[in-house]
């Protein structure tokens, strides 16, 4: 068997493949402000269709929380062309599947077809962004159907409870503090006067990107974008982004959360966190970097080998970052102890290994591996079309630019050890975080 090859003889490869050799990405935006982005792969006859909204739960009016995820499911309910229910079920007709989905910061609706199809889709899509229509019953319907999904999704699962409860405690004042699904009380008094006012003030070509991945080409789709969604008129009225901003946080949060439905305790931390900024992302690289050499690897990462290995107090430690949101995000541990470790025990295990990192930075050659391992994934995701179109999308309804999109490659490439450091040293400050433990009610007895 010939010998597999080293690290650095995969780096070399990786480095030497040009940064944009599978991406043919062009942009424009039509009079009435839709911006349009085109990723173009030939490979199958398959489009992928994503229309990104910005807007989000983030942007909800105080007391209406969970109105933008209600709205993404009442844009199933039909306009003056398409009935209730129909428009997944021609998407369907024609061998194809579609969704939607809602964060703090954007809704996106998508079709995936074959790509003959994507004059239809355009004209069903460019439909419900101007035309919708709403019948009380449906929305009375749709309503207990959001309740159901947050019992089965929220307040079934204490894992999910926590994680609620320590976001409204670390964001005080920002909406991100708002759970997406929406509390329940508000939920519950949300109306169809509701919905229809939401959809009147943010959902406008002005205020939403288009994204069209697979085979076709820029032309097609202007005369398609032009044809179907041209006609529709810019909002006028498009208010900008104005929410409000966290105040200093200037001491630790701490909470428990006691369940008899727990099976695993476990302990959660988050800490205020910087994002992904228009122009300015090496911040947000070396703290990507940063959570995958803490807790990106359940055998390689730092807290792996230093809790589940060395001290052998934990099963599971692991760390997450995710920069793409409009304002300040989070940067998140969690640590699952063994059973004979109680929650303290385990948290000041977790404070150890940090701390000690802090003292000695990354070790080169796990960095070294990391940042091939990043490299690589960012390769293989070029050969998925739905994958470039939701990258694009997102980053886009975020604020952040094409030209960002396509240095962000290149931005985590050149982090250095001394970047890392830096970011740990802004981000893993304890007056800045939230602590949280999962356990079992008999065990707070």
């Amino acid at each position: 068997m010939k010998p597999f090859p080293g690290l650095a003889l995969i780096a070399a490869c990786l480095l030497a493949v040009p940064a944009q050799a599978a991406e043919n990405v062009t942009d424009f935006t039509l009079d009435n402000g839709l911006q349009v982005v085109v990723i173009e792969d030939h490979r199958a006859p398959v489009v992928v269709q994503m229309v990104w909204y910005r807007v989000g739960a983030a942007d909800e009016a105080p007391g209406k929380s969970g109105i933008a995820h209600f709205l993404e499911h009442l844009m199933f309910k039909g306009t003056d062309e398409i009935g209730p229910g129909e428009f997944s079920s021609i998407v369907e007709a024609q061998g194809g599947n579609d969704n939607a989905f809602t964060s703090w910061d954007y809704t996106a609706y998508f079709q995936r077809v074959a790509a003959d199809r994507l004059d239809l889709m355009m004209k069903l899509e460019s439909d419900r962004m101007s035309d919708l229509r709403l019948a009380e019953e449906d929305v009375l319907t749709e309503r207990d159907v959001i309740l159901e999904e947050r019992n089965q999704r929220t307040d079934s699962n204490p894992g999910a409870l926590l994680g609620e409860q320590m976001r409204a405690a670390q964001f005080l004042n920002h909406p991100y503090g708002i759970p997406i699904i929406g509390w329940r009380h508000e939920m519950e008094q949300l109306s169809k006067d509701d919905a229809k006012d939401f959809y009147r003030r943010h959902y406008a070509p002005n205020n939403a990107v288009l994204v069209v991945a697979g085979d076709v080409t820029p032309d097609q789709v202007r005369d398609m974008a032009q044809r179907h969604y041209g006609p529709i008129p810019a909002a006028t009225d498009l208010a900008p982004r104005a929410r409000v901003t966290e105040p200093p946080q200037l001491s630790e949060r701490r909470l428990t959360l006691s369940d008899p439905r727990v099976s695993e305790p476990y302990v959660s931390r988050s800490y205020l966190a910087p994002e992904r900024d228009p122009g300015d992302q090496k911040t947000a690289a070396a703290l990507t970097i940063l959570a995958e050499l803490l807790g990106g690897n359940g055998t390689t990462s730092v807290l792996a080998r230093a809790l589940q290995f060395d001290q052998q107090k934990a099963v599971y430690a692991a760390a997450f970052y995710d920069g793409s949101s409009v304002d300040d995000t989070t940067f998140n541990f969690v640590v699952v102890p063994t059973p004979d470790t109680t929650l303290p025990q385990v948290e000041e295990a977790l404070d150890a290994a940090l701390t000690a990192f802090l003292e000695t930075g990354p070790d080169p050659e796990d960095l070294a591996r990391i940042k091939t391992q990043i490299r690589a994934a960012d390769i293989y995701a070029r050969d998925d079309a739905d994958g470039l179109a939701r990258r694009y999308g997102e980053a886009l309804a975020n604020g952040l630019t094409i030209d960002d999109v396509r240095q962000w490659p290149e931005i985590l490439g050149a982090v250095t050890a001394d970047d890392i450091m830096a970011a740990a040293r802004l981000v893993l400050d304890r007056r800045k975080s939230v602590t949280g433990y999962l356990q079992r009610e008999e065990a707070a007895q």
